[in-house]
């Protein structure tokens, strides 16, 4: 941790809280597969946990930080420009690429394959890739979901290179051209990868949402997918 990191977290507690005690504060750097933060009070002592990929930052980064936890936790206005200052850190091409290298280092991902007892995601997604890609799109690893998701149907995974189908289309009642709209879909991040905007990311670009719409049973798929 760097030596001058916990005052200036002080100094964002005053500057906060000018009129209140001020707590112990301790605070640790933990090897998460993101760039995560967590901050808890406990019987009077602020608990933080950041990611060590934030060691190094720049002082004004880990003073943005330092704002926007104790603002959080203690339900005060951020500040826009402190906000403003984290996400163009965060968003950065160097800091994104290091973040995706450790996703993929330190993660981990259960497989339970492409083949399910109705539909086997290669044989949809080499399909695909004939009629829509000119079969020029590398296949990432394709796997059901171990769980019948419904919350998330299917997602792209760029720090392990995988596409994930929820379970619950591998029945008899689910019509392939569902399961294929959804494949077709996370395919197209694939060929569209996500691309920032300043401090926004774009996952769905115009480019993505023009090739979507050539989807020759497009409202028949969302209208399935809606019933779920």
């Amino acid at each position: 941790m760097p030596p001058d990191f916990v005052p200036i977290f002080q100094e964002e507690y005053r500057a906060l809280r000018p009129r209140a005690p001020m707590p112990p504060i301790a605070v640790r750097f933990r090897r998460f597969t993101s760039l995560n933060t967590t901050i808890r009070l406990r019987e009077g002592e602020i608990f933080v946990n950041l990611s060590d990929l934030l060691e190094g930052a720049p002082e004004s980064v880990l003073r943005a930080i330092a704002h926007i936890l104790l603002a959080k936790l203690y339900k005060k206005p951020i500040e826009a420009a402190q906000s403003l200052r984290y996400k163009r850190f965060a968003s950065s091409a160097a800091v994104t690429r290091q973040t995706e290298l450790i996703r993929h280092a330190r993660g981990s991902k259960r497989f339970s394959g492409p083949e399910g007892r109705f539909y086997n995601l290669d044989e949809v997604f080499d399909s695909l890739n004939l009629r829509f890609f000119g079969g020029l799109l590398g296949r990432p690893e394709l796997t059901w979901s171990e769980h019948h998701a419904k919350r998330s149907l299917g997602h792209y995974d760029a720090a392990h290179n995988t596409i994930v189908v929820s379970r619950v289309f591998d029945r008899p009642s689910s019509p392939r051209y569902a399961i294929e709209y959804l494949l077709y879909h996370e395919m197209l991040h694939l060929k569209h990868p996500v691309k920032m905007r300043g401090v926004r990311r774009c996952v769905h670009s115009r480019a993505f949402k023009a090739e979507e719409a050539l989807f020759p049973q497009l409202p028949e798929a969302l209208a399935f997918i809606k019933r779920l």
